[in-house]
């Protein structure tokens, strides 16, 4: 099973990724952390999938950071708030 299988649902994970993005928006806007968190990680999932498609280091790596922290940021809140 290789990435490339899944290349015909990238524009629907985009677009996925799209509403995951404007829901961890709203979800900072109104001060919901663990919500903005829960959206944001799948969001830097898909294009994580989608920047290795295209070859986009970019995409794929600033991406990989951001998960990496939304991971440390949900662990830390349950963590503490658990």
């Amino acid at each position: 099973m290789t990435l490339m299988m899944f290349a015909r649902f990238e524009q629907p994970l985009k677009w996925l990724a799209f509403g995951l993005g404007l829901g961890s928006a709203i979800a900072v806007v109104q001060g919901w952390q663990l919500a903005a968190m829960l959206l944001s990680l799948p969001f830097c999932l898909i294009w994580i999938y989608c920047g290795w498609l295209r070859n986009e280091p970019q995409l794929k790596y600033i991406n990989m950071m951001f998960a990496a922290l939304y991971v440390y940021g949900l662990v830390r809140y349950f963590l503490i708030n658990g």
